[in-house]
């Protein structure tokens, strides 16, 4: 079986992809997977560490050839302001949640659930049902193996 090991990043490819898949944007964050390419060809993706993939980077396969990674369409939401104060303010909402969200320069895109589509209406949102390619912002801790424990793992004495 052909395996990955390594990537590269979308506008600095050694090459032409030979081919391609198309992952969803919690598919893309990949360390060891078994892919199966848009030509049926299966590849093993088997990276030292995890790592997130964005529209249009490439594996590199074992062999030189490259793979090119696809965003899926998914069914998102997109959320207006009223201006960008506004849009700033509802973006507060949605990290304060920890939801990801694709921040562009006038909307905010982010994954379908209904409660979170009642709260910014509520909070004087308009929010649209989109299908699109989903490409959520990377956290600040992103690739600096950082849980979601916020490193509050130490024993607080209090007295």
């Amino acid at each position: 079986m052909i395996r990955a090991t390594s990537h590269a990043h979308a506008g600095a490819l050694p090459g032409t992809p030979f081919d391609s898949v198309t992952l969803a944007h919690d598919e893309r964050h990949l360390r060891r997977k078994l892919l199966t390419l848009a030509g049926g060809d299966e590849v093993l993706v088997d990276f030292p560490a995890a790592v997130a993939l964005a529209d249009g980077d490439a594996l590199v396969l074992e062999d030189g050839r490259l793979v090119e990674i696809r965003a899926a369409h998914e069914p998102l939401y997109t959320v207006t302001g009223r201006n960008r104060l506004h849009l700033a303010r509802l973006c507060w909402h949605l990290g304060n949640r920890h939801l990801p969200a694709e921040i562009r320069e006038d909307t905010i895109l982010i994954g379908r659930d209904h409660v979170i589509r009642d709260m910014l209406a509520g909070l004087g949102a308009t929010v649209r049902e989109v299908t699109a390619p989903f490409s959520p912002e990377r956290g600040a801790y992103h690739g600096h193996g950082h849980g979601h424990d916020h490193g509050h793992h130490h024993h607080h004495e209090h007295g």
